[in-house]
């Protein structure tokens, strides 16, 4: 059993996140010591790092919560946590494809710059006049 620090420290998160989640129901079944402190087992630390997964992939804690409640419902919502994780595949891919357009920009402004330090190119700005 793991106090809130200690599942903040294996989960990555931080207190305030924990006990948001916390406090929105996004972690059922936390057990409570003799203090009334709640305590974590390894289903809930495993719970935990799938909803900061979910939240990486950019779900909403709304959705997160709807995501919740249809794995307490059962085998019965299986269709529709896979569609939820089919639209955050999507999103994410479509998050990739972003930052692959951003890198090749990247590459190919570093690569005219290699150019233009080596002297093989004359360098040309979109920012500054042409001299006629």
């Amino acid at each position: 059993m793991y106090t809130m620090k200690e599942a903040c420290d294996k989960v990555g998160i931080s207190y305030e996140t924990l006990k948001f989640y916390c406090k929105e129901g996004l972690v059922p079944n936390v057990k409570r010591d003799k203090n009334n402190y709640r305590i974590f087992d390894e289903k809930n630390i495993a719970w935990l790092k799938g909803l900061q997964c979910l939240r990486k992939c950019g779900m909403s804690i709304k959705d997160m919560k709807q995501y919740m409640n249809y794995c307490l419902e059962g085998v019965s919502t299986i269709p529709e946590r896979k569609e939820m994780l089919d639209k955050s595949k999507k999103y994410l891919l479509e998050q990739v494809e972003k930052l692959n357009e951003s890198i090749n920009f990247i590459d190919n402004k570093q690569m005219f710059y290699d150019d233009v330090l080596a002297g093989k190119i004359n360098y040309t700005s979109n920012l500054t006049r042409e001299e006629d």
